[in-house]
C-alpha cells in the first residue's frame, strides 16, 4: 500500500544527524554553560509547547538524583508570575524557533531583573540567540512539521548536557556517559518501529479521544503527545498526566473502549502507573502500552523519554495519515499572536 509522505516523515529520520551534530558543535559549550549554573541556588527553564515538555522532562529526570532547586515555567507565567533574585538565579528558555512570543518575554523580563540567561534554540539569527547572555544552538537545519521531532529530541538532550553537569556524582556520569549512545538507538528504533506504529496507528484512527500518562520524566512526554503530538499533529482531543493523579479524575473517565497512553519507564514510581493499567485491564480500557524494556536500549531509565517518543512518532504520524491530516500543519497556529 501507498501511504502520503509528510514533511514530518523526513524530519523523523533526520533526528540522529541532527543529535550528533549538536553533540559535536556544542558539547564542550554545554559544560561551560552548566559550569556557570552550578553557582546558581534557583534554576528556571521556560518553554512552550514541546520546549516546555523538554523541561518537565529534564527537571524530573534530575529530581530522582538531586535536590536542586529547579523550577518550570511556561514563558508568559515566568513573565507574570516569577519573583526573581538577581545573582542567585539562572534562566535556561528554549524554542525551537527563538521567536516564541511567550519565551522571548520571559527572557527579556529575566534580563530586565539582572538574571542569567541561556536560550536553546535551532536559529542562529532569533531574537532569543541575540538578546540571552549565551544560547545553544541546536543543529538540525530548519524543522517544517509543527509538532516537533528533531527540535524536540536536540532540545532534551541539550538541556539534559547541561544539568547532569551540575555535579560529578557517580549517577551523574552515568547519565552523561549514556546519552551519547541516544544518536546511534534513535537510528534503530526509527527503523525497527515504524510499521507496527503504522498498524497500530490505523486501529486507532477512529478514536477521537485520548488520554497520555506517564510518571517521572515521561510525564514531560506524555504532556507533548497530549499537547502537541495528538491535538496539534493528529487534531485529536487529548490530556496528559502524571500516573499519580489517576485516581484523581481520570479513573471516573477510563471506561470501556477508551484510549489510554501508557508510558513506563521503569521507575519506582511506574509502580503506580502499574496500578493504573490493572484497572484499566478490568474495564476494558484501550490499553496503548509504550514500554522502556521492549525497546532493548541499554540506557539509563532517566532516558526513556529519548527512547520511547520514537515510536510515539511513528504513531501519530500515520495516525493523522489515516485521518486524512498533515502532521506538520495547522488551522489556527501563527493567526493568533499575544
Amino acid at each position: 500500500m501507498k501511504y502520503d509522505k509528510y514533511d514530518m516523515y523526513d524530519e523523523i529520520l533526520e533526528q540522529p544527524n541532527s543529535l550528533k551534530k549538536t553533540l559535536k558543535n556544542e558539547k564542550s559549550h554545554m559544560k561551560e554553560i552548566a559550569e556557570k549554573f552550578r553557582e546558581f541556588d534557583n534554576i528556571h527553564l521556560v518553554g512552550c509547547g514541546s520546549s516546555l515538555s523538554t523541561c518537565y522532562s529534564t527537571r524530573d529526570a534530575l529530581g530522582f538524583l538531586s535536590d536542586r532547586n529547579v523550577d518550570v515555567h511556561t514563558g508568559y507565567e515566568f513573565f507574570y508570575n516569577k519573583k526573581l533574585h538577581k545573582g542567585t538565579s539562572g534562566v535556561l528558555l528554549t524554542s525551537q524557533s527563538g521567536e516564541t512570543s511567550d519565551t522571548l518575554a520571559a527572557l527579556r523580563k529575566a534580563k530586565e531583573n539582572g538574571v542569567y540567561t541561556v536560550s536553546i534554540t535551532n536559529e542562529e539569527d532569533s531574537s532569543m540567540m541575540r538578546e540571552a547572555d549565551d544560547a545553544v544552538i541546536t543543529k538540525c537545519q530548519r524543522e517544517t512539521a509543527i509538532l516537533g521531532t528533531k527540535t524536540y529530541m536536540t532540545q532534551l538532550m541539550s538541556l539534559y548536557e547541561i544539568m547532569f553537569n551540575l555535579d560529578e556524582t557517580k549517577e551523574f556520569k552515568d547519565v552523561l556517559s549514556d546519552l551519547e549512545k541516544i544518536p546511534d538507538i534513535t537510528e534503530r528504533l526509527i527503523k525497527k518501529t515504524e510499521k507496527d506504529n503504522r498498524v497500530l496507528a490505523e486501529k486507532y484512527k477512529d478514536d477521537s479521544v485520548f488520554y497520555c500518562m506517564g510518571s517521572g520524566p515521561n510525564y514531560g512526554l506524555s504532556y507533548k503527545v497530549a499537547m502537541t503530538m495528538l491535538m496539534e499533529g493528529s487534531l485529536k482531543h487529548a490530556c496528559p498526566l502524571y500516573s499519580g493523579e489517576f485516581r484523581h479524575g481520570l479513573i471516573e473517565r477510563a471506561e470501556k473502549d477508551v484510549p489510554i497512553i501508557f508510558l513506563d519507564g521503569g521507575y519506582p514510581s511506574d509502580e503506580i502507573t502499574h496500578k493504573a493499567i490493572e484497572f484499566s485491564d478490568k474495564i476494558g480500557v484501550k490499553k496503548i502500552l509504550y514500554k522502556m524494556q521492549d525497546y532493548s536500549a541499554d540506557v539509563n531509565p532517566l532516558l526513556a523519554p529519548f527512547i520511547l517518543v520514537v515510536p510515539l512518532e511513528w504513531f501519530i504520524y500515520y495516525l493523522a495519515h489515516f485521518s486524512g491530516e498533515d502532521p506538520g500543519s495547522t488551522r489556527h497556529i501563527g493567526k493568533v499572536r499575544y
